[in-house]
């Protein structure tokens, strides 16, 4: 949690030091900033979330935008809006999406978090207008449901949509609404029906029950919504409905007069094929029989893709057919002639794909698993070459290729590692150099995995190092115990930046030792809390109690290793420190 913190604290470094230098805020003030943004930051990051402290946060937010504004119009300064304004609100606005997630029904949070940014967001809010939408949606949900007024639901719609015109989610709720409203008359009138009532004011005309009024929406909201995506939604609605037959026939045509050039339509035409059965036969079909019916089924489908690959040669139709080869194999099945047919139909897609060049990365990589997965060693490889060839800068594709040369035990796979690392960027190496040191120590060359190890620290550098020392260390010790660890950690110890781990698995190893030295301990312990004292506790109790139990330890260091502690530990930190300090004292 405490590395989550000081990223988010790391992330308002950019605004902090614009203000500071346009001088909005002194010194001072900013570090009295952090300090209080740290401590909001942890009660909202803890595992038992409270809603006051992310309406604190936000409130305290607020009250910066507010002075910050404040602050512009006393010195005149209306510049660097988007450096700092705009990130404050980009930050409010996560926390209330948080928020408003985990308690959806509070209408006070959503009200204030529209509230916010009618007044603060002046771009577009992308995600967030979904928020709004959202709200019209539950009213109008609570409308048709709880009040059971269509009416009020279907004005609230129509206002709704006048402050959104093209919002696709608000029609396809707005036409979901309609149907529900047929379904409902027709099932009261049936109701009267029944009771042989005369039904009189709640007579309804045979369009309505229909669902005329849905057709209108439908048609009113493509002539605003253009895609295929659209399309298939409100199709998708309507097949929920069982009197809406000629309703799903009049959007099915349609899908397929105006959006020919679109993979989605030819995608949903394709899998509609599976829904379509055969005539029903006198006798109980047999396993066989399901499995041959199953089959056709499958191939009319196929049948569908190959003329969609012919009238549009795209990668997104190849990934759609590829797709649903690929999720058809997946599907469990007793029958060993359709996993056999499956099989066969993906491969001669994928070969087929992959001969026009329209094969993705992920395809590609998709295929090596499936032929690795069947023993295709030969057809795998050549694959994987092709790939490398197109993903030249993929480490992921390069990981494919290496893997089948290792799992054919290529006798130069050294020589293909370094091929990949010429092609790809140090930064992302990082899988490739961590497969080859265990394929190294593997093959119980241990000279040769330490002098890669030796190379990658070099090669990969930031962030990424991290794992890299980590896993050093740990073969290190497996490969020649303390001695080996301790000149390992001896080499790496000035080259950040590190893990906490890392330390503590030279302090474990350590005390593995019959005779643990508590001058190497306090040696790991001053050095990682030269790293991570200012937010990690749990290090500063760890070298407290070792002082205490360690049959060399000093207890009358404690007291000073606790006010250093006090001095460098910040905000939420400090507080645990405080308190486990004192349940320790106690003796829990």
């Amino acid at each position: 949690m405490a590395e989550i913190i000081q990223e988010r604290i790391e992330d308002r470094i950019p605004e902090l030091e614009q203000l500071e230098r346009i001088g909005l805020f002194s010194h001072a003030e900013i570090k009295a900033i952090i300090k209080k943004a740290s401590d909001l930051e942890y009660k909202i990051q803890r595992r038992a979330l409270f809603k006051e402290d992310f309406i604190n946060y936000v409130q305290y937010e607020i009250n910066l935008l507010e002075l910050i504004q404040r602050r512009r119009r006393r010195i005149k300064y209306s510049f660097k809006r988007d450096e700092i304004e705009h990130s404050i609100v980009q930050r409010v606005q996560g926390v209330f999406r948080r928020a408003s997630a985990k308690w959806k029904d509070d209408v006070q949070l959503w009200l204030s978090y529209v509230v916010f940014c009618k007044k603060w967001v002046t771009k577009s809010p992308g995600p967030d207008l979904f928020s709004f939408i959202a709200l019209w949606i539950m009213a109008a949900k609570w409308e048709m449901e709880d009040r059971l007024s269509s009416e009020s639901a279907r004005q609230l719609f129509l206002r709704a949509l006048r402050f959104h015109p093209e919002c696709s989610k608000l029609y396809q709720e707005y036409f979901r609404m309609e149907l529900m409203h047929a379904e409902k008359l027709r099932k009261e009138k049936q109701e009267f029906e029944k009771a042989d009532m005369d039904m009189g004011d709640f007579d309804h005309p045979e369009e309505i029950l229909k669902g005329e009024l849905a057709r209108i929406i439908y048609k009113n909201s493509i002539s605003k919504i253009k895609g295929a995506e659209f399309h298939v939604s409100l199709l998708s609605v309507a097949q929920l409905f069982d009197f809406a037959k000629d309703l799903q026939k009049e959007i099915y045509d349609d899908l397929q007069a105006l959006h020919t050039d679109d993979p989605l339509t030819w995608d949903y035409v394709a899998r509609q094929e599976l829904e379509v059965e055969s005539q029903p036969e006198a006798q109980p079909p047999t396993k066989q029989a399901k499995a041959v019916e199953v089959c056709r089924r499958e191939e009319r489908s196929c049948a569908v893709y190959e003329e969609a690959v012919k009238t549009l040669p795209t990668e997104p139709m190849w990934k759609c057919y590829v797709s649903f080869c690929l999720e058809r194999f997946s599907k469990k099945t007793s029958s060993e002639f359709l996993r056999r047919k499956r099989l066969e139909r993906t491969m001669i897609t994928f070969r087929k794909a992959n001969e026009l060049r329209l094969l993705s990365e992920f395809h590609y990589k998709q295929w090596i698993e499936l032929l690795l997965q069947h023993d295709f060693f030969t057809e795998a490889l050549k694959v994987a070459e092709t790939g490398t060839e197109l993903f030249k800068d993929s480490v992921t594709m390069w990981q494919k290729k290496l893997q089948v040369l290792l799992k054919s035990k290529s006798p130069d796979i050294d020589k293909r590692f370094e091929e990949a690392f010429v092609h790809l960027k140090p930064q992302v190496c990082l899988p490739l150099w961590i497969s080859w040191a265990e394929w190294s120590e593997a093959a119980e060359s241990q000279e040769d995995t330490e002098a890669i190890f030796k190379k990658a620290i070099l090669a990969v550098t930031g962030a990424s190092s991290v794992t890299l020392k980590d896993k050093y260390l740990d073969w290190a010790y497996r490969s020649g115990g303390y001695k080996k660890a301790r000149a390992v950690f001896k080499s790496l110890q000035e080259i950040r930046p590190f893990s906490d781990e890392f330390f503590r698995k030279m302090i474990q190893f350590e005390k593995k030792q019959e005779s643990c030295k508590m001058a190497n301990l306090r040696e790991y312990y001053e050095r990682a809390l030269r790293e991570f004292g200012s937010v990690d506790s749990d290090l500063w109790m760890d070298y407290i109690k070792e002082e205490l139990n360690h049959p060399l330890g000093r207890p009358a260091n404690c007291g000073q290793i606790y006010w250093r502690a006090m001095k460098m530990l910040q905000g939420q930190s400090a507080e645990l420190f405080v308190a486990k300090h004192a349940m320790h004292q106690a003796g829990h």
